[in-house]
């Protein structure tokens, strides 16, 4: 056992543990069950703090290798190798604190071990004094927030773009397939379903540029601010160095704002980020909602389209296939709707400069991103790349209802076209419609020879 100390006491850890102290009363003060702190959230935190020993190296911070450890400490929290080392809830106070100590710890006692020092020998490498040297978690956290969901929206923006491909393929095979549009679930006009597949990848072509806005609008990041943007404790030859650095390990185009204290402060930016995520699940809602009513049936519903079976539907009545795939896409739009609401509650509760309800901003924007990646990615493969079109049944609709009315407006007018449609069935209507157009027809025929 090891005895560490702070300022409210000393307790007792693990001789091999390396988290410290501050990690073990941040554990015991919110134990609250169900999710962690992300993991690749704490992966980005480790970018940083390796981006700022690079930074202290090379301007000759402490003793040669002192850094140099701390970075590599910082690959092996990167590479996942300490995982078990972050067990924090998500939902704490403290603004995220409480995560950048645990990160902080893990990292400094890897790098006592990696020179052949006892993890708790802080006097050779200290968590605070060394490892987040000119850092607050007020700019390494966001920064991290930043880097995350930039990494995600980039694969969301080729979900995007894959299942839009898609969509715009099967809108051509089904181009010929006509079938009977549908206003407030009521017979309108014939349509094809190509008509509505390529509405639907339109829609999905405006979520992928939204994806662009998103990543310029996260690129902005206030590292070197420390705590409240004014850069207290850092000096501008490590916040220049630490730019530098920081894009070198992400290759991402990081920059830093006009006013270091604004990113510190506000936080509508993940408010922007979420709400064009946002707008993706509402899409996703009404493209999975309707095909999920297309392929309603096999027999008492729709039955336009078929869905891949993938599984047994019902534990008491045989043979019943459920739409699984389209209620799972609808599930993870309505999770990432939530978010949103979570997100903007958060963010509009930040007193001053700086929001204490930063980590579930984090927790919340990261699901939703994670979320709609594999989502899409399951939605296309296993609905949209699968379905099948049922020509029969969508000319069996068509030829059933009086959607054909429209056409004959021009002619006859809207109030008599309405009125043989309800007194008659739509195939006698549609004789009696077509009589009359022919009459109106032959009508004009005599009295242009007349002329």
């Amino acid at each position: 056992m090891r005895i560490e100390q702070d300022s409210l006491g000393s307790m007792e850890l693990q001789d091999n543990d390396l988290f410290g102290i501050n990690t073990l009363r941040a554990a015991e003060n919110f134990k609250l069950p169900g999710k962690q702190t992300d993991l690749q959230m704490i992966h980005s935190l480790a970018i940083v703090k390796k981006a700022a020993a690079l930074a202290y190296q090379e301007l000759g911070v402490r003793e040669d290798g002192i850094y140099n450890a701390i970075a590599d400490a910082c690959d092996d929290v990167i590479e996942g190798k300490y995982d078990d080392s972050f067990f924090l809830s998500a939902f704490q106070g403290g603004a995220g604190t409480s995560t950048n100590m645990n990160v902080n710890e893990v990292i400094a006692n890897a790098a006592l071990v990696k020179l052949g020092h006892k993890p708790g020998e802080y006097q050779i490498i200290h968590p605070l004094d060394d490892v987040n040297r000119g850092q607050s978690t007020n700019d390494d956290c966001p920064t991290a927030l930043r880097i995350s969901a930039i990494t995600r929206l980039r694969h969301l923006s080729e979900a995007c773009d894959q299942l839009e491909e898609k969509l715009r393929l099967r809108a051509a095979e089904f181009s010929k397939i006509r079938k009977l549009g549908r206003t407030e679930l009521m017979d309108a006009v014939p349509i094809t379903l190509g008509n509505e597949f390529n509405a639907y990848a339109d829609a999905i072509h405006r979520d992928h540029g939204r994806m662009k806005v998103s990543e310029e609008r996260l690129s902005k990041i206030n590292l070197g601010g420390t705590a409240v943007g004014l850069g207290n404790n850092s000096t501008k030859e490590y916040r220049d160095l630490v730019l530098d650095k920081l894009n070198d390990l992400t290759q991402l185009q990081l920059e830093e704002p006009s006013n270091l204290m604004d990113p510190t402060q506000n936080n509508d930016v993940f408010v922007e980020v979420s709400g064009l995520l946002k707008a993706l699940a509402v899409n996703l809602l009404k493209i999975a909602g309707d095909i999920r009513l297309m392929s309603s049936g096999p027999h008492g519903g729709f039955g336009e389209i078929h869905l891949q079976a993938l599984q047994q539907g019902s534990s008491i009545m045989p043979g019943k296939i459920n739409p699984v795939i389209p209620e799972m896409i609808m599930e993870v739009a309505m999770r990432v709707i939530a978010n949103d609401s979570a997100i903007t509650l958060a963010s509009s509760r930040g007193e001053f400069e700086l929001n204490a309800f930063f980590p579930l901003i984090a927790d919340s924007l990261l699901e939703s991103l994670d979320l709609l990646n594999s989502g899409i990615e399951l939605f296309n493969t296993k609905c949209i790349s699968t379905l099948k079109a049922d020509s029969e049944a969508c000319k069996r609709h068509l030829y059933a209802s009086s959607a054909f009315g429209t056409a004959y407006i021009g002619k006859l007018g809207y109030d008599k076209v309405s009125h043989i449609i309800k007194e008659n069935s739509p195939e006698t209507a549609k004789e009696l419609l077509d009589q009359l157009i022919q009459h109106i027809n032959d009508k004009t025929i005599v009295k242009e020879s007349h002329e």
